[in-house]
């Protein structure tokens, strides 16, 4: 028989772990204060996008494992309560606890001595043991930080490569913990805390410093000749190094790597630790956006301070990673959002970024056109700007794309259209960290497409 199980939010972390508890036999009860998220849970609807989810979640809900509940006396009978809650950057770069801690002060009454308070949250170091104090209660505490990447995430947490948890001084509550991921096979790293705490952050701070270390060298390719794909296959063979997260694009995002670096940064000046390489990292991604927003002036108007005035530009891509429809911190937004306030008329696509969900985008100052059709984003176009590698855009037409643009100018930022794709179109295209057109590499490790979309044909 499983653990009773309390999940303290329903985010992508929060869904991934009640569901994937759910099916390895945990009983687990889902807290959110979103009454509509919750309803919509209920009824076996998912709003994220993300792989196998939807089955998981409306097999616990089948096999009675797992409720969605707005009321959190629902938790009064967990053994384990895990928050899964957003903290976001706050003032200077450091994380807002807010709502973390509001959920500790009221749960805190509600639940059992017993229960184990598990932080899968990305929080600063030091929080865990703050936690007694804002709940009230002397309730035992482990870190156990997730280390989940969007477009695997279920993948992620039942075939973890490594399960982290963190306790001072209560290993029985470390044992409950690790036990509720026997059927993963992963191993178990057991440490103090702050630790445990400290590695989420330096986990992503160190990939975001490899992307724009990658970055940085593609822009070397392109001023002395060379080809990033050939540097970074070479670079890849070496084990020390691997092949993850060297494939160059128009700058990091999403909701974990900004943020991180900005609240590592911060907790190592507080501390009076100067983490240069990270702060470089953070400045060389700002660059990388300012860097694409020159090669699109460059690819329409032949100058990299060319005026884009007017022109319409059609976008292949908002989320900020193939895989998601998520679009926080996502350089394709930064960037479309560069181009309109350039004064381009910019209409953008992307599968998993519905028309009827973009309002916010359209709101803005610099408003962007977002359409339900790749070939209406691309029509009458003076380029487009590929922002996000959806492996469904090698799939278009882009025979019928050449008839449709006004301007057949293609700037590739995540190099993942080919000249052989290409033959016979008319395209001319700009790619990152080579001198000539971009180079195909294998992208059959990448995130399957959208399951909202439909695969785009030719028309």
């Amino acid at each position: 028989m499983g653990n009773r199980v309390g999940v303290v939010g329903a985010g992508y972390v929060g869904l991934t772990s009640a569901a994937c508890l759910a099916h390895l036999g945990h009983h687990v009860t889902c807290l959110d204060n979103d009454e509509a998220k919750v309803e919509s849970l209920r009824a076996g609807t998912v709003a994220i996008v993300e792989p196998e989810l939807p089955e998981l979640v409306r097999e616990g809900l089948a096999e009675d494992r797992l409720a969605f509940t707005t009321d959190p006396r629902s938790l009064s009978e967990s053994e384990v309560v895990l928050l899964c809650l957003p903290t976001p950057m706050g003032a200077g770069g450091t994380a807002d606890l807010g709502v973390l801690e509001d959920a500790l002060r009221n749960l805190g009454p509600l639940l059992s001595p017993e229960c184990v308070l598990v932080t899968k949250s990305t929080v600063p170091v030091g929080t865990a043991a703050r936690i007694p104090t804002l709940t009230g209660h002397r309730h035992p505490v482990v870190s156990n930080p997730e280390f989940l990447r969007e477009g695997y995430a279920v993948h992620d947490f039942l075939h973890p490569d490594r399960v982290l948890i963190g306790a001072d001084d209560d290993q029985d509550a470390a044992d409950r913990v690790a036990a509720l991921y026997v059927g993963t096979g992963a191993p178990v790293r057991r440490t103090d805390t702050a630790s445990a705490e400290l590695a989420k952050y330096a986990s992503n701070a160190f990939l975001a410093v490899k992307l724009s270390f990658v970055n940085t060298l593609a822009e070397l390719c392109e001023k002395v000749g060379a080809d990033i794909s050939k540097v970074t296959d070479a670079m890849g063979m070496d084990e020390r190094i691997g092949r993850a997260f060297l494939a160059p694009g128009p700058g990091w995002g999403g909701s974990c790597l900004p943020k991180d670096t900005r609240a590592l940064l911060a907790v190592a000046e507080s501390s009076g630790v100067d983490f240069a390489i990270v702060r470089d990292a953070v400045r060389a991604n700002e660059h990388q956006r300012a860097m694409v927003l020159r090669k699109v002036r460059h690819a329409v108007t032949g100058a990299v301070d060319g005026s884009l005035a007017g022109m319409r530009i059609g976008v292949f891509g908002l989320a900020f990673k193939a895989g998601t429809g998520d679009l926080r911190d996502s350089p394709a937004v930064a960037i479309a959002r560069q181009l309109a306030h350039h004064d381009a008329v910019v209409s953008a696509y992307d599968p998993c970024v519905p028309q009827s969900g973009a309002h916010d985008l359209a709101a803005d100052p610099d408003g962007i056109q977002v359409v339900d059709d790749p070939y209406l984003a691309a029509k009458d176009a003076a380029a487009i700007v590929v922002l996000t590698e959806w492996p469904e855009f090698r799939a278009l037409d882009w025979h019928k794309l050449a008839g449709d643009v006004e301007r057949p100018v293609i700037v590739d930022t995540r190099n993942l259209l080919d000249e052989q794709l290409l033959s016979g179109t008319g395209f001319t295209i700009s790619g990152i960290g080579s001198s000539a057109a971009a180079r195909f590499r294998d992208w059959s490790a990448e995130p399957a497409q959208c399951s909202r979309s439909r695969r785009p044909g030719g028309g």
